[in-house]
């Protein structure tokens, strides 16, 4: 029976699916501990990276409803391919560009290429995933996310403690090209076709997919504002490698979704979400009060307990309210959690301008009190 599942799970396409992610998103998570370093490195401030690693995120998700309702009509293997493309150049573009507004437009080109890619990646895996275990065809795909959480946030550290930013770029630059190769051997998804040309009222905007996207939205504040500035936290308390907390946090989320996965199809999704909402909350009290790589390692392995199934939990909620209308479905998520990505860095650079680090994890936990409070009383009843 387990075999049979595998098997409709784990056909070409979504294994070709599952590697251009990987390949797409390890230029994300390579630059998550580095370009902190490199922004303050290179004399900004705080305030001044919060800005530009969250206007990274503002673009992307200003692009994603529209490439939601596109996707309806013109195959998801378009869009990836233009994201690819786009990552490849604003990689190049990271080698010349120096901050603040050179390196400001780079992050906004760079947002776009993963608000056409992202959507597109994740629209096509919903899309040929049988329904019945659609949970656990999502928690296998962010299996590739996952790993390259696990490696490249360390490898990125080494590449420049040992190396230079310059090979730390080309690194990004050789990854986009893998992307955009795999990509390009995967078949291009006939879409069914639309009934009316018109576009549909909601179809940019699904209105069902907005109440549990918000607490992804939430959610992805605290993890925004974790890739921002963790870095820079740990170094102030003598831990060079910031990679090796995300490199915990990944492992977590491999063992919870590749084991775990089947758990979003057999357990109720209002009785798990609550669960794994408060052990976010636990993780970032805990981080407000740890100052030595062991604790980091400990809240990395409770925040990535929670994560591992929150996310495609959230996303198969979704999926479950809003039918056949998949890609506007998406992109709405998307969106409300790129806003999370982008919005995190920049609140918390504001809070740690006027008080300090722990203040600002503090400030995190009651953000994820906030979105337990918020799923059980705006989105469970409803």
């Amino acid at each position: 029976m387990m075999t049979q599942t595998m098997r409709k799970i784990l056909t070409r396409e979504f294994v070709l699916g599952v590697f251009s992610q990987f390949a797409f998103i390890s230029v994300f998570y390579i630059l998550i501990p580095t370009l902190p370093v490199y922004l303050l490195r290179s004399g900004s401030r705080e305030v001044e990276i919060g800005v530009l690693i969250g206007v990274f995120f503002v673009s992307a998700l200003a692009l994603r409803p529209f490439v939601g309702r596109a996707l309806l009509r013109i195959p998801e293997k378009d869009f990836m391919i233009a994201g690819a493309v786009l990552f490849v150049l604003s990689s190049l573009a990271y080698l010349v560009a120096p901050p603040f507004w050179p390196f400001f437009f780079l992050r906004i080109v760079q947002g776009i290429g993963l608000a056409l890619f992202h959507t597109a990646s994740f629209t096509l895996i919903a899309n040929i995933s049988p329904e019945a275990h659609l949970g656990q065809s999502l928690g296998y795909f962010f299996l590739a996310p996952n790993v390259s959480l696990a490696l490249l946030p360390s490898l990125g550290m080494f590449l420049i403690n040992r190396f230079s930013f310059t090979i730390l770029f080309l690194t990004c630059l050789g990854l986009s090209l893998c992307a955009l190769l795999i990509t390009l051997q995967s078949k291009r998804r006939p879409v069914a076709p639309v009934e009316d040309s018109a576009p549909k009222k909601g179809t940019l905007l699904n209105r069902k997919a907005i109440p549990p996207s918000v607490v992804s939205l939430l959610n992805f504040i605290i993890w925004g504002a974790l890739t921002a500035f963790f870095p820079l936290y740990a170094l102030n308390h003598g831990v060079t490698n910031s990679g090796l907390f995300f490199t915990v946090v990944a492992i977590m989320f491999f063992l919870g979704r590749a084991f775990g996965g089947k758990i979003l199809d057999l357990y109720n999704r209002n009785r798990v979400i609550p669960l794994l909402l408060t052990l976010s909350v636990v993780s970032m009290v805990i981080l407000a009060f740890s100052k030595n790589l062991t604790m980091f390692v400990l809240v990395g392995a409770i925040w990535g307990i929670g994560n591992a199934l929150l996310t495609p939990a959230i996303l198969a909620y979704i999926l479950d309210r809003t039918g056949s209308s998949k890609g506007p479905a998406i992109g709405m998520y998307m969106l409300l959690s790129d806003l999370g990505l982008g919005l995190g860095p920049l609140m918390m650079g504001i809070v740690i301008r006027f008080s300090s680090y722990p203040t600002m994890f503090l400030s995190l936990a009651l953000i994820g009190v906030i979105n337990l409070f918020y799923f059980h009383f705006f989105v469970k009843r409803r």
